[in-house]
């Protein structure tokens, strides 16, 4: 069975109501657990100030007994060790979807399965997205917030142009590599774009390498190294060569990066590229994109990985907690960011509230938190404020759910990125790129820069 998904992309929107805790500090009555959380934004964030304030308050009220004292600290898995030794840490820590498997590999986070199951919905969640937050004997370490997958985006009226169905967007890479060059032949525009700047050839490279069946980084004796100087990678490199330089169905302009290929696609210059149905907040809302129903996405295309990278960030509880800080986090966890997306009330008064902009795109599909039964009841419930044509996200909603979610490398990601971003560059600039070499000594730049980490 396929799942729906909520019908209401507004992670900027929902953070701010959704994410929430205060300072309550010191001063407290005797008795009273001060629970101090990640997650609080700054004091340049009026409003989301105000929300978190306000969040803290009401979770206050509902628990007498634990207060709230917020942090807009950023976890830095650079210091992170110190601080857990030094007993410095937050009792609630916000980590990129980069880190939880490093953290429950290292036993530095604590697993909340029997305290999350005394919430009556937890057997709702979306299995999906716990996966990546769950060790191999199924114990859960956190909550996510607005989880995404990446997926295909297209311009349907080029699909039509060139005679493709904009309802059945590509499904496999073969097929993408066709569709990019019909569309170039028939139309002249950039049939499918990569970037390749600002770390983000790096990241869009771990993409394709997913969908491949590879792998960026495995841990040999203890320690991880590279892993992407395989099959997969090369293949995938190798498909983008031969598009840019034999099929010339990648355009000209090869040096890019994400707020690039959204403007140049919002402008209609572009057949495909790889993002989430987010990105159409971007081409509308930053970019100006007048024809909006052109806007198709679909599930990330597959060439044997049956994969798709996630992302999001992650709440979780350090092993220093102790057993009662650890049920009160749980208690904040479910209150500020699980509760908030169960609820079909909430989820209709952020709709209206973000449709009374008529600028703004109400309705984008997101990664479901919970399951199917309890997404059609969001989906009914914000039904009424929807300006999106959903028939234009359904490829992404039906496929997604079928693929593995993957997360993004958990050690040095950036790093990584920052390395192969020259590899793809070379690959798209230069015809007679050597891409097993390319990637040979990207693995070499990536593993000194790991073994560097662990020091």
């Amino acid at each position: 069975m396929k799942k729906t998904t909520a019908a209401l992309g507004v992670a900027a929107l929902a953070t701010a109501l959704a994410a929430c805790g205060s300072s309550s500090g010191s001063g407290q009555e005797s008795g009273t657990i001060t629970l101090r959380v990640q997650g609080m934004p700054p004091a340049t964030d009026k409003p989301g100030l105000a929300a978190f304030e306000k969040m803290a308050a009401d979770f206050e009220k509902q628990n007498p007994g634990i207060a709230v004292e917020g942090s807009s600290a950023d976890y830095d898995p650079l210091t992170f060790s110190a601080k857990l030794a030094g007993g410095k840490v937050e009792d609630v820590i916000k980590v990129p979807l980069t880190e939880p498997q490093g953290l429950i590999a290292r036993k530095q986070v604590k697993p909340l399965t029997a305290e999350l199951a005394r919430w009556p919905h937890y057997k709702e969640f979306n299995p999906q997205v716990l996966r990546p937050l769950s060790d191999s004997a199924g114990q859960v370490y956190g909550v996510p917030q607005s989880p995404f997958a990446m997926g295909l985006v297209y311009n349907r009226d080029l699909f039509e142009k060139a005679g493709l169905d904009p309802d059945r967007p590509p499904a496999t890479w073969d097929e993408v590599r066709d569709h990019a060059r019909r569309i170039a032949e028939k139309t002249g525009k950039a049939g499918f774009v990569h970037e390749s700047k600002n770390n983000q050839g790096g990241w869009q490279l771990t993409k394709l390498t997913y969908a491949f069946g590879g792998d960026m980084e495995k841990q040999d004796g203890g320690s991880w190294v590279a892993a992407f100087n395989a099959e997969p990678a090369r293949q995938a490199l190798t498909l983008l060569k031969e598009m840019r330089w034999s099929d010339d169905s990648m355009g000209d302009n090869q040096l890019i990066d994400q707020n690039d290929v959204i403007k140049r696609f919002a402008a209609g210059e572009i057949g495909m590229y790889l993002g989430t149905p987010g990105t159409y907040r971007l081409a509308k809302m930053t970019y100006g994109m007048k024809d909006t129903d052109a806007f198709g996405v679909g599930p990330m295309p597959q060439a044997g990985g049956n994969a798709t990278m996630t992302g999001g960030d992650v709440y979780m509880v350090p092993r220093s907690a102790s057993a009662e800080k650890t049920a009160a986090a749980v208690k904040w966890l479910l209150f500020a960011y699980a509760q908030p997306q169960y609820d079909t009330a909430a989820a209709a008064e952020r709709a209206k509230a973000l449709a009374a902009d008529p600028n703004a795109a109400v309705g984008v599909p997101t990664l479901p938190m919970f399951d199917e039964a309890q997404q059609a009841k969001i989906d009914e419930a914000v039904k009424p404020y929807v300006n999106v044509k959903l028939e234009h996200f359904r490829p992404w909603v039906e496929g997604t759910p079928e693929l593995e979610l993957r997360a993004e490398p958990p050690v040095q990601a950036q790093a990584v990125y920052a390395v192969l971003d020259s590899v793809v560059q070379a690959v798209l600039t230069d015809k007679d790129a050597d891409v097993s070499a390319l990637l040979a000594q990207a693995e070499t730049d990536v593993n000194t820069k790991l073994a560097a980490s662990r020091q």
